[in-house]
């Protein structure tokens, strides 16, 4: 028997999915999902296999945005073969993403002790998330961003790129840290949220990477952690959508009352006893 069955394979592919591009922190779901289900949050098996899962929700970005990323991948490598090319803007914004991936990269590889050990704790997950509400109703106190795809400057994605790097904590939210990052450096907010989808390309793909032959050789499996990432692609693909409809209309601070009640109620259950912390 291996260490997730079927069933929570299922449950963990659709917290994921539902989770992992709203800024709500699919970490910290995943964790409280995990708890209830009976497995072990700090278990190196269990944490190989949420990392993994996770690549079914970027597919379905992959798959969402796929006209946008083979236009910006194909005028970022006409850029690298003619000098001509590298005044179009599909050039410059592929080398924008790149930049804006590089300190999650760097940060994630120092920090991977952290973020599987200590950092799985409920407690991390309840402080966070309401900690990091009140950076998301900040970044929309005064709604004037106005910089779009072709505004957005190389400043402005390192900015973001080290937000995303404060989503290491679980309860902060990689989609909730880079749309605030976005939306204070005053960029629009469905640009601030499809900057969010494209920098987390790089670091969700790197993460299920290297952690899939952990996940398979610590006994989780390869027909639950296929059916994680087959059910994170489906759910996955539907909040995309839904949640650009939303922004379009909507402030990101809508997330912060589900937030902070989460949050609150995290903390009552350990205060408790109800619920371990790992």
């Amino acid at each position: 028997m291996g260490v997730v069955n079927l069933f929570q394979a299922v449950v963990l592919g659709i917290v994921e999915g539902l989770t992992e591009f709203l800024p709500v922190s699919s970490t910290g779901h995943l964790t409280i999902a995990e708890k209830l289900l009976g497995l072990r949050a700090d278990d190196a098996a269990v944490t190989a296999f949420t990392a993994v899962i996770q690549v079914g929700a970027i597919i379905a970005v992959l798959v969402y945005f796929a006209k946008d990323l083979a236009r910006i991948i194909a005028g970022w490598v006409r850029g690298l073969l003619s000098s001509s090319a590298r005044e179009a803007e599909e050039y410059r914004f592929g080398w924008l993403i790149i930049l804006g991936s590089i300190p999650i990269g760097i940060v994630g590889l120092a920090a991977k002790p952290l973020i599987e050990g200590p950092l799985r704790s409920l407690w991390v997950v309840a402080v966070s998330l309401i900690a990091w509400s009140a950076v998301l109703w900040w970044a929309e106190r005064d709604p004037t961003q106005k910089k779009g795809e072709a505004d957005v400057g190389a400043v402005d994605v390192i900015v973001i790129g080290l937000m995303q790097c404060l989503a290491l904590f679980p309860g902060v939210s990689r989609s909730g840290a880079t749309i605030s990052g976005g939306l204070l450096r005053g960029v629009e907010r469905v640009t601030a949220t499809k900057l969010s989808f494209y920098l987390g390309i790089p670091a969700l793909l790197g993460a299920g990477a290297l952690e899939t032959p952990k996940a398979l050789g610590q006994g989780v499996g390869a027909v639950p952690t296929a059916v994680g990432t087959a059910v994170s692609f489906v759910v996955a693909y539907a909040s995309v959508a839904w949640l650009l409809r939303f922004v379009s209309h909507n402030r990101i601070t809508a997330f912060v009352p589900y937030r902070v009640v989460l949050g609150a109620a995290i903390l009552v259950t350990l205060s408790a006893g109800w619920l371990a912390a790992t």
